[in-house]
């Protein structure tokens, strides 16, 4: 089983949008996948049609110790189930802050569930801020896939991600590793991005190897910009339903491609974050 964590602490750079179609993307692959909506915002859940009623069981109710990750889970298509978020996600930051092993809450109710019934793939969208609930994603996570705009201000934090990976991998979680840097909203053509790409790759490559980043790649797919990938969550689809000939459906269908290769390899394109 590969569990993910899809973070980045900075909002629309397509955290969620990467999160629910690389989910969305694998189930179509037939592989089992879980998506943990980890963001009081709920977008994960919105984006595949689950809005907040009152009604819907949460990853809240996980977190409060009230039930077990299996009993609110809920399959929305075939092979993709999903841990839905609301509101009442943002309380954990208070709930948790004086409460014994809060990192290992997540951690140990995906152990549970998958002791019972295992996924191939379990995908965490985290929230954009490196609080308690990122923090139990990565804890329980294997793997980081972060999400970068190919701007130059973007570069300026992916070194505190690295570092903050590095930090869990030494304290809390020695299997963490970031697997690669995504590139979405990605402007074919431009300077700006080629530019900021090549600035990327050669920050990454010409690391000491004693670096937080050290062995980290960057995905050769590239999610371009997209409309149809913006209006998918409107509709509660994934992009493939809602655009199967769009761009953004071609682009993700190539990531999960990578992903499911590195799979099939018996590997994973791993950074050594000691």
């Amino acid at each position: 089983m590969r569990t993910i964590a899809v973070m980045n602490q900075k909002g629309g750079v397509g955290k969620t949008t990467s999160s629910v179609n690389i989910a969305a993307g694998l189930a179509r692959r037939d592989r089992r996948v879980l998506l943990i909506d980890l963001d009081p915002q709920a977008h994960a859940s919105l984006h595949l049609g689950v809005e907040e009623d009152g009604s819907t069981d949460t990853i809240y109710q996980v977190f409060a110790g009230a039930k077990r990750l299996r009993d609110i889970r809920q399959l929305t298509s075939n092979n993709l189930w999903l841990a839905a978020a609301d509101l009442d996600l943002a309380a954990t930051e208070l709930e948790l802050v004086d409460a014994p092993g809060r990192e290992h809450v997540l951690r140990k109710a995906i152990a549970e569930h998958c002791e019972e019934e295992p996924f191939d793939y379990i995908i965490m969208d985290c929230p954009p801020s490196l609080g308690v609930l990122t923090i139990n994603a990565l804890t329980a996570a294997t793997e980081v896939f972060i999400p970068l705009q190919p701007h130059f201000l973007a570069l300026q934090g992916l070194s505190k991600l690295f570092s903050t990976t590095a930090l869990v991998r030494r304290r809390l979680n020695r299997e963490l590793r970031v697997s690669g840097v995504l590139l979405c909203l990605y402007e074919t053509g431009t300077r700006l991005a080629a530019d900021v790409t090549d600035d990327l790759l050669h920050f990454l490559q010409s690391s000491d190897d004693d670096a937080p980043w050290a062995g980290a790649r960057v995905f050769e797919s590239r999610v371009r910009r997209n409309i149809k990938l913006a209006e998918a969550p409107s509709f509660g689809q994934s992009i493939f339903d809602y655009a199967a000939s769009s761009a953004g459906s071609h682009d993700y269908g190539a990531l999960v491609e990578e992903v499911i290769a590195a799979e099939q390899a018996g590997e994973r394109p791993l950074a050594d974050a000691a």
